[in-house]
């Protein structure tokens, strides 16, 4: 998060009803907050032409990882966070806070760094999310299986939407046997199904689910739920019977032949995504026809 107010974000951090621990610091005079707060004001006017010189970023981590989670590592983890993210040569101060179940600290920093440079901002939560991928993986910490524990009531739009929906598609996915059926299930829920489609062809490559005023494609909501592998599954629940492709509801749009296999989609939720991997979503799997091969090859093979 990005913003103007030092004073606030410190009152934030530093709130006695979070029983807050500062766990480390630098550059500023911690004698109370509004020592702090004038510490971050007084280095950002070195560059007044930014208007949004605050940082405030908050790392959580899973209550399994607790009992290890001891301020001495979390600072060290929240300390190389932050040098990977480029935030480095100025000020910061971290806080710990014990009002939830699961660890977490909060970081404020200066973005207006000691040489008065700014602080890049692009591209921050795409790094963000790769580099925490990463220090957990390197810290051998909690992966969270799937998206089951995820606690809805407590994410921000788009993020609560996209949940909604994904949890929506496992079940309505995994107890139709056709597309119509899926579609009018989905059309009670109130969730809205586009089809992509290869230039001017019936050829579907994609697909687009909207909901509460959002649209997120297909992987974005999970992996599971690209085109494909969604005829895939109705397919297999289908006893083997081919289902034919559906009816686009809305206005066809279409994909030229020759588009760039990195992009995405449709642009869904950036708070805790991964990027989509595209080829799944222009390459739709055919079992059956991967089934007929394999039967022709080992007659052959006989």
């Amino acid at each position: 998060m990005k913003g103007s107010d030092f004073r606030g974000v410190v009152n934030y951090i530093l709130n006695e009803e979070k029983g807050t621990q500062i766990i480390d610091a630098d550059g500023l005079f911690l004698e109370n907050n509004d020592t702090i707060a004038q510490g971050f004001i007084g280095q950002a006017q070195m560059n007044p032409k930014v208007t949004k010189a605050v940082g405030h970023i908050a790392l959580s981590f899973s209550k399994e990882d607790a009992p290890r989670l001891n301020n001495t590592v979390m600072a060290q983890i929240a300390r190389e966070y932050m040098e990977r993210m480029g935030i480095k040569d100025t000020q910061y101060l971290i806080g710990r806070h014990f009002d939830k179940e699961h660890p977490h600290v909060h970081i404020a920093f200066n973005r207006i760094n000691n040489n008065g440079k700014t602080i890049s901002d692009r591209n921050d939560r795409f790094r963000s999310e790769r580099i925490c991928k990463e220090l957990t993986k390197k810290y051998g910490l909690h992966f969270a299986n799937g998206k089951e524990q995820v606690k809805i009531d407590r994410l921000r739009e788009p993020d609560k939407t996209r949940y909604e929906l994904y949890k929506i598609l496992k079940t309505e996915v995994g107890r139709c046997r056709d597309w119509n059926t899926l579609l009018e299930r989905l059309e009670r829920q109130g969730v809205g199904v586009q089809f992509k489609y290869k230039g001017q062809t019936d050829e579907i490559q994609g697909i687009v689910f909207s909901m509460n005023g959002y649209r997120f494609n297909g992987s974005k909501v999970d992996r599971q739920f690209s085109y494909s592998k969604i005829d895939a599954a109705l397919a297999r629940d289908n006893y083997g019977e081919r289902q034919t492709q559906p009816q686009p509801l809305a206005n066809r749009e279409e994909i030229s032949p020759t588009a760039s296999g990195g992009g995405e989609l449709i642009n869904g939720s950036l708070g805790l995504l991964t990027p989509s991997n595209a080829p799944e979503e222009q390459q739709p799997y055919d079992p059956y026809l991967r089934n007929k091969k394999k039967k022709k090859q080992r007659k052959i093979n006989w």
